[in-house]
């Protein structure tokens, strides 16, 4: 029978840690992607209430990544390239929750398979982060043009 114990290496904590950044990564862009599909609507004029405002709110926060860029895909003019960055990333974001250990785990227990796999995820944190940060200006830019305050959504 194969040893199965987790490493308990440095490299392997790091390793960890950088899923775990992956996987945070992902949830700011949930967050942008709400933030910014709320303030879409709202300078359109499509949410009338605070009560409609709350509420679409709490619903969205409950949709999945790949959900809220589908839907913001309507309401928000991205160019091609942050379509492509949005929709790889989901998938990358779908293969790391649901696909990565399961498939990796043999290189978990290596140095060259974790030093490997700290190379991918440290690219997607830092993909995902950059495309978080672009999310975020553009939130910035309709608060200001809504004259709103940002803690004021969030």
């Amino acid at each position: 029978m194969k040893d199965t114990r987790i490493p308990e290496s440095e490299q392997s904590k790091e390793l960890f840690a950088y899923f775990g950044l992956a996987v945070y990564y992902c949830q700011a862009l949930e967050q942008q992607l709400t933030n910014l599909l709320l303030l879409t609507k709202l300078s359109q004029g499509k949410t009338p209430t605070e009560a409609d405002l709350t509420d679409l709110y709490q619903r969205k926060l409950s949709n999945s990544l790949g959900q809220l860029i589908k839907e913001i895909q309507h309401h928000f003019p991205f160019s091609e390239e942050e379509t492509a960055q949005l929709q790889e990333v989901w998938k990358q974001r779908n293969h790391i929750v649901h696909d990565y250990f399961k498939e990796r785990i043999q290189e978990t227990f290596t140095p060259a398979g974790r030093s490997q796999m700290l190379r991918e995820l440290k690219r997607f944190k830092n993909k995902a982060c950059k495309l978080e940060k672009t999310l975020q200006g553009y939130c910035t830019e309709l608060y200001a043009k809504l004259g709103l305050e940002e803690e004021h959504l969030i």
